[in-house]
């Protein structure tokens, strides 16, 4: 299970399907994890801020956020989310495939607007906070899709769309900027392979051999790249997305702890349960205590 399936999984209003791709839902840090490991999707994705304070990282650049702050998340962006130390945050999570707004023939939308957002020749600004230009007129788009969502009622999906091509309206008018490659593209890119090759493959044994030869290069330049690039060693980001998948797991299974780290990817039991305790400040077992009632 990746971050994103996670995600879908979680969904608490079960409105997500194959003919309507939408979903939504709250998200609490810590209280319901400590934080999202980079990752990437195909999805859209916006983050809406209720209280509290954070990191938002997309495409390697860091946007600290806090209460009413929202972050757009375009098709193929890398991202995380973080607390602050010490901080909580609570957010709204919605992720939608573009493919919901763009009809099967294709016409302007599709061509100038939606096709260039999701292929990246064209970008929308990442961070919108309060008092910003255009700010209270995106916030409130996201406000009546979100309420709608509380009651599903009939025929609710319109509604979803509508204000979905209202917030388009205002972002393309008023804010959308034609991309210029980054000095960086290329690092998000490559990343990119390897993000997806830890997504698919934290379950099984995974080496610095593994991820070089995925990425063509050798393994100093591996390592050298992953260090300069994302902060943080290799294998250290790859226990601590498998401590993440393992923390989600055991608030959303009953499989005995010993399963759970073997399901992560992690072989000895006593190596996971302080890799845990390093990362979460508690055992696995008191972190289950703590969180599932």
């Amino acid at each position: 299970m990746n971050i994103l399936e996670y995600e879908n999984y979680q969904e608490k209003k079960h409105h997500v399907s194959d003919i309507f791709p939408y979903v939504t839902f709250p998200c609490s840090i810590p209280l319901d994890f400590n934080n999202v490991p980079t990752h990437w999707h195909e999805e859209m994705e916006i983050i809406y801020i209720r209280n509290g304070r954070g990191i938002v990282t997309v495409d390697l650049t860091d946007y600290p956020v806090s209460e009413g702050s929202i972050i757009f998340i375009a098709p193929g962006q890398v991202h995380s989310i973080e607390q602050y130390e010490n901080d909580s945050m609570q957010y709204i999570n919605i992720i939608f495939k573009l493919d919901m707004l763009q009809p099967k023939q294709s016409d302007i939308c599709s061509n100038e607007y939606f096709q260039p957002l999701s292929e990246g020749t064209l970008r929308i600004p990442t961070h919108y906070a309060p008092g910003m230009e255009h700010y209270e007129e995106i916030a409130h788009c996201i406000d009546a899709a979100d309420q709608v969502c509380r009651t599903n009622p009939p025929a609710y999906q319109f509604v979803i769309k509508g204000q979905l091509y209202l917030l388009f309206s205002i972002l393309f008018s008023n804010c959308q900027e034609k991309t210029v490659v980054k000095k960086d593209q290329k690092s998000v890119e490559k990343m990119k392979l390897v993000i997806k090759y830890i997504e698919n493959n934290y379950m099984n044994k995974i080496s610095i051999e593994d991820m070089a030869k995925e990425l063509h290069i050798s393994e100093s330049h591996f390592m050298k790249f992953f260090k300069n690039t994302m902060g943080t060693t290799f294998t250290e980001y790859l226990n601590d997305y498998r401590l993440t998948m393992a923390g989600r797991l055991l608030l959303s299974s009953g499989d005995s702890i010993l399963n759970i780290a073997a399901e992560v990817g992690f072989d000895n039991l006593s190596y996971f349960n302080r890799q845990f305790k390093k990362h979460y400040y508690v055992t696995p077992r008191e972190y289950r205590k703590r969180f599932v009632h």
